[in-house]
């Protein structure tokens, strides 16, 4: 049997959906600038905790003047609108000057009382091994994510067994989609490099997560259940990645999911990689009449060439 071509995975589509995080991360409030702002040396952000991976420091840079600094509402306000600028930045793909933004909001935080294991600092942390991700910066990639996901990773093992009182059950479910959110980007980058069995761990993870906090019908439990079929289809894993990916469709189906074509399009794939043709061509049929009917185009033409590939293997078949 031919290799089977890995199939477009809903991560590169769909906008992911970790929605308790969907507010600014920095809302919970900056504490506030040290009072020995004159002695404290350069703030630096420290990546790297697992063994060998490389050091990103911040140093002294800084987009905040000197008085902003020592003005603790002024700075706050500051760094609020840096903070969203680097977003704004982040989600235009001018990943350069979000990068600069997002490190001069996190300097002056850091340079203050918030702590490295502070949500809004590790999720600009995971913004950073993003941008680093895209820019082919591999190392501090891979730096970050596993900086982010190991300080989550301790951080919900010592919230574990604090009271209501002390730690709200939000909040607890803020972090642990935090991380989620962090495997589940890192999953995507490995899945990238070709790093098959090492994404496919991250996903299952991601995928446990979002169904522990958010349930299995949720839109994000959905897509991490397709994005798993995907990894598990590129090993050649056809009767697992078909078993995931047909429970993903089912409850797209149910629960009328905004990317059900594309859910659908990874399954016809994967049958496709099976073998059985006549019915993935059903499936395509269906993902490309809701692809059309929902006007994405860039679905409709993956669909299509897709439907080519079919009768090209069909045909090869006979």
């Amino acid at each position: 049997m031919a290799a089977a071509a890995v199939p477009r995975a809903l991560s590169r589509l769909c906008p992911r959906r970790w929605p308790a995080l969907a507010r600014p991360a920095w809302t919970g409030g900056h504490r506030g600038h040290r009072g020995d702002s004159g002695t404290a040396g350069p703030a630096r952000l420290r990546w790297a905790r697992p063994a060998g991976a490389a050091l990103a420091f911040l140093g002294g840079f800084s987009l905040f003047p000197r008085d902003a600094q020592e003005d603790g509402e002024d700075a706050i306000v500051l760094l609020l609108k840096r903070a969203k600028m680097g977003n704004v930045a982040y989600m235009q793909g001018q990943l350069d000057n979000a990068e600069k933004l997002y490190k001069a909001a996190m300097s002056y935080m850091l340079a203050g009382d918030t702590k490295e294991d502070d949500n809004a600092i590790l999720e600009m942390s995971l913004k950073l091994a993003s941008i680093y991700a895209a820019q082919k910066q591999d190392k501090l990639a891979v730096a970050g994510y596993q900086f982010c996901i190991l300080t989550l990773e301790e951080k919900i093992a010592k919230q574990k067994d604090l009271p209501e009182d002390v730690l709200s059950a939000e909040e607890k479910a803020n972090t642990r989609l935090l991380l989620g959110m962090s495997l589940d980007s890192y999953a995507r980058y490995l899945l990238n490099i070709n790093e098959l069995s090492a994404a496919q761990k991250m996903y299952e993870k991601a995928l446990q997560i979002s169904n522990d906090v958010q349930g299995e019908s949720h839109p994000q439990s959905v897509v991490l259940m397709s994005d798993l079929a995907t990894v598990l289809d590129a090993q050649g894993r056809y009767e697992e990645a078909h078993t995931h990916c047909r429970r993903a469709a089912e409850l797209a189906r149910d629960t009328q999911h905004p990317e059900e074509h594309m859910v659908l399009s990874n399954l016809a794939a994967i049958l496709m990689h099976k073998e059985d043709f006549l019915q993935a061509k059903q499936v395509y049929k269906e993902a490309l009449k809701q692809a059309q009917q929902k006007g994405d185009a860039a679905s409709v033409q993956h669909i299509q060439e897709e439907l080519a590939e079919l009768a090209k293997r069909r045909k090869g078949s006979k």
